[in-house]
């Protein structure tokens, strides 16, 4: 009997186990996905940018949490749009179909991203500080009228199996959350950077980095799929 109730006992304790590890994995996997799709230096990311050199850090980072939040809704369009496909996507040869699309969709946002000139996207920004409020209104909806993002973050989350319908509900606040979380750890650390840097930071080295990591991800995640394996 003693030896029964030590068995269950570790059999929970393996259960809890992988539970958390579970947990982790969404979490890890959403703070990815936020910070490759705020990283790359667009309008947005431009924008930020110069508030920081003109206004301030504090500024520059409220304009970059306006832009998380429309990350956020994209997010959610693109997660609960894959509930209606739920059928299809749960046959693994159309699911194997999809991640080897969002893998090659990766594979053009990361070489799109390698080759674009940020600088190009420069204009003057005023000095006037304005509000906070507004700063943070102005960075959400010049991403709000990028609609294209939902195409990214299709391309994120069926190669890493992020966000599948069938995921208990608390499992996909946590990687909303968990989105959002990585976008303001992208932008925190921008402005920290630009704020350092000043005169010397160059947005086209952000982005020649970023183009780079996304490539190779994706060139990986073909390999695996390939191979039988995921990223998940």
């Amino acid at each position: 009997m003693n030896e029964i109730n030590d068995f269950l006992q570790q059999n929970d304790f393996l259960q809890q186990l992988v539970a958390q590890i579970s947990l982790l994995e969404i979490v890890v996997k959403g703070i990815i996905i936020g910070i490759v799709a705020s990283a790359p230096m667009g309008p947005t990311g431009i924008l930020c940018v110069q508030r920081t050199l003109n206004k301030g850090r504090i500024y520059g980072f409220v304009t970059g949490c306006g832009a998380a939040v429309s990350d956020i809704i994209y997010a959610l369009i693109t997660g609960y749009g894959l509930s209606f496909i739920y059928d299809y996507i749960h046959n693994e040869k159309n699911l194997f179909i999809l991640q080897l699309c969002g893998s090659l969709l990766l594979l053009g946002f990361g070489i799109y991203t390698y080759r674009s000139k940020p600088a190009q996207n420069t204009h003057k920004v005023s000095r006037n500080r304005s509000n906070l409020i507004h700063n943070g209104l102005t960075g959400f909806f010049v991403t709000l009228f990028n609609p294209l993002i939902v195409f990214l973050f299709l391309a994120m989350f069926t190669p890493m199996s992020f966000m599948l319908p069938d995921l208990p509900l608390y499992q996909q606040a946590l990687g909303y959350l968990s989105i959002l979380g990585g976008a303001v750890l992208w932008w925190l650390f921008i402005t920290y950077a630009v704020n350092k840097l000043r005169n010397r930071f160059d947005v086209s080295i952000i982005n020649r980095i970023i183009g780079v990591v996304v490539i190779a991800a994706s060139f990986i995640s073909v390999i695996l799929l390939l191979t039988g394996n995921s990223f998940h």
